[in-house]
């Protein structure tokens, strides 16, 4: 089957699956595993992506006002590619190519248009049962089954160190704020309070299956969190560094609880938390260390780039991803 995956959590998806040789498309976002490095990129988003988190927001903004697409679809090497399976989301039109832009995209396909698959994961288990979907659709049932019973005994293993388990009271694990994005200031919603659940922690602010929010900073302090775990959309640790100030030097900053015990950090949310792919499994690792320090151990240990303490940020030098 030749495959144009549009998004970066169905490439990992299909990857993990054993079928990275069937990509013959994929998007500008689609940068894991190293496999893919060579397949044709056919996306391009059309505002400057490398901006800061609040020029980022008002070029959204601005962009989705006028009624613009934030992505541009090169249809004509996509053809080429001869695509018999396009993956995409109905989700986000932030996150990626989204499913009605495609469609409108596809009506003009001279002869028969290729199947269209789209996910639309609200919540940790709708991420699993969207991937075993994509396998079935991909003639890799078994593969996929294979692949997220690995995972689930993997995140068990997880589970047991930290002491939690399904009979464990949720009011007595410590509180998160996850932080989706710093100006507006946004706590992340959809499938992040499953992956705090699992981590042995409570969010603060969303509940799992709801959209992401905006709060204000004022709230934040009256909530005063056990854990702050700062992980923007689509923002590696360095990127999330350099506009810390954004939170930093608003009033209060130091004297939260989580930033005066330590339990404050910065984890990569473009590789893990915002990306429902299988890496999904590490995110709830990674969030683990921080909100169970001597007891969630991870293996591998955290590198710089996946996290980082918040007071560590200023001094230490991180490097980017090496995938």
């Amino acid at each position: 089957m030749r495959i144009a995956s549009l998004l970066p959590a169905a490439t990992e998806w299909i990857c993990a699956f054993g079928a990275a040789e069937d990509l013959v498309a994929r998007s500008h976002e689609c940068d894991f595993p190293d496999p893919i490095e060579d397949v044709p990129v056919v996306t391009a988003p059309t505002y400057d992506s490398a901006r800061d988190s609040k020029a980022i927001d008002d070029a959204v903004t601005s962009t989705l006002q006028d009624g613009l697409s934030l992505y541009d679809v090169d249809l004509e090497q996509l053809r080429e590619a001869q695509p018999d399976l396009i993956v995409t989301q109905d989700q986000c039109e932030v996150c990626a190519v989204s499913r009605s832009q495609l469609d409108e995209a596809l009506a003009a396909w001279d002869g028969g248009a290729p199947d269209v698959f789209s996910l639309k994961p609200q919540t940790f288990k709708a991420v699993l049962d969207g991937a075993l979907r994509l396998g079935r659709v991909m003639g890799r049932t078994d593969a996929a089954m294979q692949v997220l019973a690995d995972l689930e005994q993997q995140l068990q293993t997880l589970r047991a160190s930290i002491g939690v388990d399904r009979r464990t009271d949720p009011e007595a694990l410590p509180t998160v704020a996850c932080i989706e994005w710093m100006d507006p200031l946004m706590a992340a919603g959809h499938w992040m309070p499953d992956v705090a659940a699992h981590a042995g922690a409570r969010t603060l602010f969303t509940e799992a299956g709801e959209p992401s929010t905006t709060i204000a900073w004022e709230a934040l302090r009256a909530a005063d969190p056990d854990v702050l775990a700062v992980l923007p959309c689509g923002f590696t640790v360095p990127e999330t560094v350099r506009d810390l100030s954004y939170l930093t030097e608003r009033p209060g900053w130091s004297e939260l609880t989580a930033v005066q015990t330590g339990r404050a950090a910065i984890l990569d949310g473009n590789a893990y938390f915002n990306r429902p792919g299988p890496r999904l499994y590490r995110s709830v690792e990674l969030l683990a260390s921080v909100i169970h320090p001597t007891r969630g151990a991870t293996d591998p240990p955290p590198a710089d780039w996946e996290r980082i303490g918040v007071e560590d940020a200023a001094t230490t030098q991180t490097s980017s991803n090496p995938a």
